[in-house]
């Protein structure tokens, strides 16, 4: 009876000992006696204790990085290159497996592949090329890594590059060279916004003298139509007085506010100022004379 006590207490003392509870960020690959046995997903799992191990795998989305390196560029300059990986481990059994049993510490294989792949990459470009190519680096290594890593069980999400710095003194170069070139293009602005507000005023000119050319020609028909108007009715009431009578209407404008003004002898105006009021002109001596 007491051996029997004492097996069920080494029963459940084994039971407990061999419970094992996978959160669902994980799972796990049971081996026993140092060979693969079963894979255990996320919940409640129980092994044979000694005799079993189980061996926890993470499947969430992961980050390493790279480590910054000097890389020597195409156009033989030194630049400080540091990326990033993001990376997780696929869920499905035979993907578990082969991160377990087909590479050495995946983690750390990633960061050595990903380094060499970038000095590949970057020492086929120029410095200038680099920076203003991020994405295609980026893309390239994504690229790469895939391919390299899919006998894993890895899925590379993405991989993006933290920084690509020159050496000091060429970086002081560069942002001198950059801001020369946002000079001339503020200057190049500029010059274009003078210049259209130059051709904008050109225009409102054209358009002004425009305008007053039309005004004028307006007002010289309206001359011409108050003229021929004039002549009409003068024809009609005064017949054979209508050029009288348009210099008289010059002659009584030219006298309004009293202005006096000093007529030269035998003018038109004189001959017309007599006609109308009933006398004529005289003559000089000289005709007298004669």
């Amino acid at each position: 009876m007491a051996l029997l006590k004492l097996i069920a207490i080494v029963c459940v003392v084994i039971f407990f000992l061999g419970i094992r509870i996978v959160r669902p960020t994980h799972r796990a690959l049971i081996e026993r006696l140092g060979k693969y046995n079963r894979f255990a997903m996320p919940g409640f799992n129980w092994i044979i204790p000694v005799i079993e191990h189980i061996y926890l795998i993470n499947t969430t989305e992961q980050m390493v990085d790279a480590e910054p390196q000097e890389i020597i560029t195409n156009d033989n300059l030194n630049a400080r290159v540091d990326a990033q990986v993001y990376f997780k481990v696929k869920a499905d059994e035979e993907s578990v497996k082969s991160c377990q049993y087909n590479v050495n510490n995946y983690q750390w294989q990633i960061v050595n592949l990903a380094r060499t792949t970038l000095r590949n990459i970057i020492g086929t470009l120029t410095l200038k090329s680099a920076n203003s190519e991020r994405g295609k680096i980026n893309a390239e290594l994504h690229k790469t890594l895939c391919e390299e890593t899919k006998s894993w069980g890895l899925e590379i999400v993405r991989t993006e590059l933290k920084e690509i710095d020159p050496p000091k003194d060429v970086q002081e170069t560069m942002n001198k060279v950059v801001k020369a070139e946002n000079e001339k293009i503020a200057a190049v602005d500029y010059a274009t916004a003078t210049e259209t507000a130059a051709d904008g005023q050109k225009r409102a000119e054209i358009k002004k003298a425009e305008g007053i050319k039309q005004a004028r020609i307006l007002e010289a028909q309206g001359e011409a139509e108050a003229i021929k108007l004039v002549n009409e009715a003068a024809e009609h009431y005064f017949v054979g007085n209508a050029q009288v009578l348009r210099k008289l209407e010059a002659v009584e404008k030219s006298l309004q506010n009293n202005a006096k003004i000093v007529v030269p002898a035998n003018t038109e105006l004189v001959n017309v100022i007599g006609e109308m009021a009933g006398f004529l002109p005289l003559e000089k001596k000289g005709k007298e004379a004669k």
